[in-house]
């Protein structure tokens, strides 16, 4: 992934910035998942006592419940990423743009990882106020003895949703509806559950050592992921493989062509503003021509012939 056009990728993460911003229910699913994740953990804080058997131990599951947050917001995210888009009819002239592959994904992946930490870090952050304001002494110093794991928690949030944002882009890109990608997007979360459990029944001490080591292991992961996410992403099937798939042509058979790409113009003003940032490269995909025809209209010449074959 080298030669990337940090611009480019900017401008795609405003797109993905301003989209979220205008879809209710993602807003909804920003505050309210967080709040849910947080409430257990307050609840079981704020119940412990001094007296409370092993509670050194104790106070370790409602710190690495929070990481859920991590794991599960940008599952629902990264899955309308693609699929969400393709639904809307907003992925076709996106993929008309100049953008290369890894472009587009790095911009939609740092458009979830974005709120994702932002939100993260705020419950940490609004968790240990709690706790150092309204739990009583002993649980508080409990609490913040746990350096491990306040270190694994600042580590693995941003880690941990690199990881479900390269799961649910891999499933939004194969998905054909929103919600089947966020129903198996959410299977991202279960690493991070089992990891949880290693660690309650003692298989994994946790320690500074330990904690570095998975966040550098966890690192890896999210590189190979993001790799393997980028050759996943085939422009010419997200384009035309739903229609395509419905109308299968058959030899000796007349087949009506596919609907064209509509231009840009028309089209969502982020579109627009892509098409403005990347210049006349982007205008001569956008407005036609032999040299600039769009992919669907390509493929709806070869379906016209009977050469496009699903």
């Amino acid at each position: 992934m080298t030669g990337l056009d940090a611009a480019r990728i900017r401008a795609v993460v405003r797109k993905e910035l301003r989209d979220y911003q205008r879809k209710r229910s993602i807003v909804v699913t920003m505050v309210i998942l967080p709040l849910i994740f947080l409430i257990e953990p307050v609840v079981t804080i704020f119940a412990a006592s001094a007296s409370t058997p092993g509670l050194d131990h104790y106070v370790i599951l409602p710190l690495l419940y929070m990481l859920l947050i991590a794991a599960i917001i940008p599952s629902t995210l990264a899955a309308y990423a693609v699929a969400g888009e393709r639904e809307q009819g907003t992925l076709e002239p996106l993929l008309t743009t100049p953008l290369r592959s890894q472009e587009l994904i790095v911009g939609k992946g740092a458009a979830v990882m974005l709120p994702t930490v932002v939100l993260s870090y705020a419950v940490f952050g609004l968790f240990l106020a709690a706790v150092a304001l309204f739990a009583k002494p002993a649980v508080g110093s409990a609490v913040f003895h746990q350096g491990p794991v306040l270190l694994a928690l600042f580590l693995f949030a941003p880690l941990v949703a690199g990881w479900a944002i390269a799961v649910g882009m891999a499933i939004s890109v194969r998905a054909s509806e929103i919600r089947v990608a966020q129903q198996l997007g959410m299977l991202a979360s279960l690493p991070v559950l089992g990891v949880i459990l290693l660690l309650l029944i003692g298989v994994i001490n946790p320690t500074f050592t330990v904690a570095v080591l998975f966040a550098v292991g966890l690192a890896a992961v999210d590189v190979a992921a993001l790799r393997i996410v980028s050759s996943m992403f085939d422009r010419e099937r997200l384009v035309t493989g739903a229609k395509a798939a419905r109308a299968r042509p058959t030899l000796g058979s007349h087949q009506p062509a596919l609907p064209a790409t509509a231009t840009l113009e028309g089209r969502p003003s982020e579109a627009v503003a892509l098409s403005d940032h990347f210049g006349p490269n982007c205008n001569r995909f956008a407005h036609g021509g032999s040299a600039g025809r769009s992919l669907t209209q390509r493929n709806a010449d070869r379906a016209h012939r009977g050469q496009l074959f699903w």
